[in-house]
């Protein structure tokens, strides 16, 4: 009988104990700020208006300068204020200094290869030092002087002479291919002459870049339902557009790698520059490859299309 009763009892013993296991191990809930009640599994995405700044703005009014939101799986904090702003990215700038790992971000930085999309962490801290050591002191950047002395030459003589046929002079536009193409040559080693086939391919290729970062892929925010985004092309869109960028940036790693290449000044480019270091090696803990290079010069192609 009491074997019995033991046998019996010995169930709801262990059921209180992995319950009350299970609740020491329950993370407790943070609290939130406040925001707008969404609904299950898509929580606030069917609430998005456009312009997104003027909506976040009339939110803030309600719920105050810091506001939470929930786009599909997505925990989202609005900052709506210059004082929130400055507890994010200063004060607390280590906790909100990585960027989410949306599907685009991913792929086109060549799986976080990069330091614009990529987390913090020990190779992010490695590409900065990269980056600032190497390729923006002040010693490099000074060594740039003479491209962009000559760009802003052609410039002023392109704007000379439309003056003197009295032709109208659209500033913006030659500002943002000044901008562009001082970075090519800086980058690259090139110059893209405007209206070129090459400048064609170039600037379409930057378009859809942009695009494809810019895109709303349902994978992000309800993984659930992310094979619509294989069914509507959008996955092998982007992958189409990655395969043309890394056969871009393939072919111009493979003109500075040529001996008889013809350079168009004695300055080391960013390419020269990295492909250098790629020879040298940084260390026993980080050594840069093919796609690390790739992935900077993304982050400069980035930089063009702004």
């Amino acid at each position: 009988m009491e074997c019995t009763s033991v046998l019996l009892l010995l169930p709801i013993v262990l059921l209180i104990i992995i319950i009350s296991v299970m609740k020491k191990e329950r993370p407790r809930k943070t609290r939130k700020p406040p925001g707008p009640r969404g609904l299950p599994i898509i929580g606030n995405l069917h609430q998005l208006k456009q312009p997104l700044h003027e909506y976040f703005w009339q939110l803030s009014k309600k719920y105050g300068p810091l506001f939470y939101m929930k786009l599909g799986s997505r925990p989202v904090l609005v900052a709506n204020s210059s004082r929130m702003a400055q507890e994010i990215l200063k004060i607390k700038d280590l906790i909100f200094c990585s960027r989410p790992q949306l599907l685009a971000f991913k792929k086109l930085s060549y799986e976080f290869f990069d330091i614009a999309l990529g987390p913090y962490g020990e190779y992010w801290r490695d590409m900065r030092k990269v980056c600032v050591l190497h390729l923006l002191s002040a010693k490099r950047v000074h060594s740039f002087r003479p491209i962009r002395e000559d760009e802003v030459s052609r410039m002023i003589q392109k704007i000379s002479q439309k003056a003197s046929s009295f032709e109208t002079v659209n500033l913006s536009e030659m500002i943002v291919f000044l901008t562009s193409t001082t970075i090519c040559r800086v980058a690259f080693g090139k110059r893209y002459e405007q209206g070129s086939g090459e400048s064609v391919r170039f600037n379409n290729l930057i378009h859809e870049f942009q695009a494809a970062l810019s895109c709303f892929y349902w994978t992000d925010y309800i993984p659930l339902i992310g094979w619509v985004d294989k069914i509507t092309g959008k996955i092998d869109n982007l992958d189409k557009i990655f395969k043309e960028w890394d056969t871009f940036f393939q072919q111009l790693i493979d003109e500075h790698l040529d001996p008889n290449r013809t350079k168009m000044t004695d300055e080391d480019d960013v390419i020269d520059i990295l492909l250098q270091l790629r020879e040298e090696g940084l260390g026993s803990s980080f050594r840069l490859n093919m796609d690390n290079i790739k992935a900077i010069l993304g982050v400069i192609t980035d930089l063009i299309a702004h």
